[in-house]
């Protein structure tokens, strides 16, 4: 799949933008602060129905405009779709083929992305949370139906931390049963799915990592579950005390994480910054193979500002993989390796909110 032409309108620092895009690289060139990355969140959002940087999209409104409206134009292999996506200061709105999206699970799977910033290369340091919402996004991408049963595990979950907050000293079992029958069964859908992904991510990412170290290390990722999906019921029933003493719920798939081991040591603890860094683009790298090896289609690869992250070598190891991939590089310098890309797409460049395509 590949974007064909992107437009935005009161996102951001841009009033009004329209871009023809190269189903090859497409280099975004340009200082600090003048709206590169934009384009790349513009785009991660008509993708996840989410941005990659706040929690507040009204945030991504230009200032003193009251809407944002991006339209993104997708080409796939049988088929082609139209994005409209729309935030406004009190709700926000999705329309693929012009038909509206009444729920956002149905926009997941429509456009498949991988972004990479330099923020990801802190994954393995980052908090459980962070690695949580990571693990969810790619899995939603994969499994629309998975965002669905999320949505409503975290539901019954505000639910039953409101009650037990509200209700202190006063907590009837017969209700808190209810809510424990449902945390139990999407929690043990939410646990099956988040084992499944780990494991294939597991195996493609030690290939890639094995390759790129010259098989010297192993990269080991493991799934790391609150409670064991056998064991469910029994937890919620057993920390039910501890629950209304502490008036939240203590365990469950949203303590999740995920571990990383290389030549099987705590990659967060003994792992150099850069062998952190192979690790998380080893990853990346498994991503693009399974969406393609699911999907039957190559994603849309999203860099954002990477590169001047990666040495040489990495670097190297990850312009293999857009070969057949559109690809998006934002970056603040063109050195030798970016340049030996340009004759394979477009370069354009950006400041001050305006794009400039340069050939």
């Amino acid at each position: 799949m590949y974007i064909t032409n992107i437009s935005l309108t009161n996102f951001r620092n841009y009033e009004h933008i329209n871009l023809t895009l190269s189903k090859g690289i497409n280099i975004f060139f340009g200082d600090n602060a003048q709206g590169k990355t934009n384009i790349l969140e513009a785009i991660y959002l008509c993708a996840t129905a989410r941005s990659h940087r706040t929690n507040f999209e009204k945030e991504i409104i230009r200032w003193g405009e009251n809407n944002t409206i991006v339209n993104l134009f997708l080409t796939k292999q049988y088929f082609s779709s139209v994005i409209d996506f729309s935030v406004s200061k009190k709700n926000k709105s999705v329309l693929v083929n012009k038909l509206p999206i009444n729920k956002l699970a149905n926009l997941f799977g429509i456009l498949n992305v991988v972004f990479f910033s330099p923020e990801d290369l802190g994954l393995i340091k980052k908090s459980p949370k962070e690695r949580r919402r990571f693990i969810d996004i790619e899995i939603c991408q994969l499994d629309s139906l998975y965002f669905s049963v999320l949505k409503n595990y975290y539901k019954i979950l505000k639910q039953r931390n409101c009650y037990l907050k509200h209700n202190f000293g006063n907590t009837d079992n017969n209700i808190l049963d209810v809510w424990d029958e449902k945390l139990c069964q999407y929690g043990e859908i939410i646990i099956a799915k988040r084992k499944n992904f780990i494991e294939n991510l597991d195996y493609g990412a030690n290939l890639i990592h094995l390759e790129i170290s010259g098989k010297k290390e192993n990269l080991k990722i493991i799934y790391e579950p609150d409670i064991d999906i056998k064991n469910l019921k029994n937890k919620f029933e057993t920390n039910r005390a501890k629950d209304i003493r502490t008036k939240t719920t203590n365990n469950g798939p949203h303590k999740d994480d995920i571990n990383f081991l290389i030549n099987s040591q705590n990659a967060k603890t003994f792992a150099s910054q850069g062998q952190q860094r192979t690790c998380i683009l080893s990853v990346k790298l498994a991503q693009i193979d399974m969406l393609k090896n699911i999907t039957g289609e190559a994603p849309v690869l999203l860099l954002d500002d990477v590169l001047s992250e990666l040495d040489i070598n990495r670097q190297h190891y990850l312009f293999k993989y857009t070969t057949n991939i559109q690809t998006l590089i934002t970056c603040t310098g063109i050195d030798q390796s970016i340049l030996d890309l340009k004759s394979h797409g477009k370069l354009f460049v950006v400041e001050k909110a305006n794009i400039i395509c340069k050939n």
